[in-house]
């Protein structure tokens, strides 16, 4: 396998274009409002190496799994996502920093991670990447996959932090819990119309 850099920036610029207005960067931006953004980061990475690394070694394998089953799951991980995030405490002068402890490196970095597993399943993105993958170079377009989609989630998680450090905790929650309902939606109209 051979890196070759015009494979890679364009696998990087088709992949961070396409991930910018997708359900999973909404959902990192709400994450990172309610959970440690790093931590976070360090879950949707995870997924997303998994992703990549699946994209790119079996392209067509995805398509065979049930798509209104995958839709349902990620409904199912959206709806938790925003039960978590509405139950914030109702406490006006809890800090930001004491809101993010609610919950641990491990329950965060498994949240995170679920969500983006599931919810990436067939998406746009990993279609990309495997068409990319079938017709380049498989570690350029790897590599260039995979720092795009880390790139938008990162660029979500600040702008998540950047919001929760202007906005109280309480509208913050509220709004983020909205976000994730509707991305719950949004994955079981996907799973009804097919």
């Amino acid at each position: 396998m051979s890196f070759d850099l015009a494979t890679f920036a364009t696998a990087f610029a088709v992949i961070f274009l396409a991930e910018l207005p997708d359900k999973t960067m909404f959902a990192s931006l709400a994450m990172g409002t309610r959970m440690r953004p790093l931590w976070v980061w360090f879950g949707t990475s995870s997924a997303f190496v998994v992703h990549v690394a699946i994209a790119v070694a079996a392209g067509s394998v995805f398509s065979l799994l049930p798509k209104p089953l995958v839709q349902i799951v990620a409904a199912v991980l959206f709806a938790f996502g925003a039960y978590t995030l509405l139950r914030g405490g109702d406490d006006e002068g809890e800090d930001v920093d004491a809101g993010r402890k609610v919950t641990g490196f491990w329950p965060t970095y498994l949240t995170a991670f679920m969500v983006v597993f599931v919810g990436e399943w067939g998406d746009l993105t990993q279609i990309t990447t495997a068409n990319l993958a079938a017709t380049r170079g498989p570690l350029s377009v790897a590599l260039g996959s995979l720092l795009a989609l880390m790139a938008v989630s990162a660029l979500a998680l600040v702008a998540g932090r950047f919001i929760a450090d202007r906005v109280p905790l309480k509208t913050v929650q509220r709004v983020g819990g909205v976000v994730m309902i509707a991305l719950a939606v949004w994955s079981l109209f996907e799973a009804v119309t097919g």
